[in-house]
């Protein structure tokens, strides 16, 4: 069994040894008990609060290399050409404190019939899709705090 207290960011000098395929609710826990893409079972003790990301790279306590990938997830594809329109749908979504994806004019949420309907409402095409969801990570996710 790995064992992984220890996060290296999305830039690290070493090669994988191997990877975990998380979906975009396991990265945002911090504790997971995981089977590697080697077969090895992974299991990650890491601060909460602050999700894992796409691409991180994380150092076992003997001191191996795992990346992090992200699974392929059902989500709800949202776009429009029209500014105004995709504006709205960001703020109501954001008032309601869904989990986002933002492009260019598109938008990806888990599917939820009736935030689908809302968007729909609010002039956007609504489709479904399989892709890797990387929602935003929220304007205080860096450690923001009032004093």
């Amino acid at each position: 069994m790995l064992e992984v207290y220890e996060r290296l960011g999305t830039h690290c000098h070493h090669q994988a040894d191997s990877r975990v395929v998380l979906t975009h609710e396991q990265r945002d826990r911090g504790r997971l008990k995981l089977i590697s893409d080697q077969g090895e079972e992974v299991r990650v003790f890491l601060e909460r609060g602050k999700p894992l990301l796409v691409g991180e790279y994380l150092k076992t306590t003997c001191g191996r290399y795992i990346k992090v990938a992200g699974a392929v997830e059902s989500v709800a594809l949202a776009s429009g050409d029209d500014w105004h329109q995709f504006s709205r749908a960001c703020y109501h979504l954001g008032n309601r404190h869904t989990k986002i994806e933002v492009g260019e004019r598109w938008l990806r949420i888990k599917p939820d019939h009736v935030l689908e309907e809302m968007l729909v409402q609010l002039g956007l095409v609504v489709t479904h899709e399989e892709a890797i969801f990387v929602p935003e990570s929220g304007a205080y996710s860096h450690g923001h705090s009032h004093h």
